[in-house]
């Protein structure tokens, strides 16, 4: 099983599905979210969300927001640049 990544903006959401990884820009540095991460929730700062699906790699820039990771599930609620 692969990590579910869901990306929302207050204007719609962005991304809904199935990532191997995904890398964010934390407030105290960026850090990257693999299967069976342990649960955290973490701010984020303005740079760029990057995730990994069937080999393809794609970004999108964010001003800030939070990340939520529980049970191999990835909620990202960001404004977007």
């Amino acid at each position: 099983m692969s990590l579910k990544l869901k990306i929302v903006s207050p204007e719609k959401v962005e991304f809904d599905g199935t990532v191997d990884s995904v890398l964010v820009p934390g407030t105290k540095g960026a850090f990257e979210i693999l299967k069976d991460h342990a649960p955290i929730i973490s701010s984020l700062q303005g740079g760029i969300v990057e995730y990994t699906a069937n080999g393809k790699r794609s970004q999108i820039q964010i001003t800030g927001g939070f990340v939520e990771v529980q049970k191999n599930v990835v909620s990202l609620c960001v404004e977007i640049a």
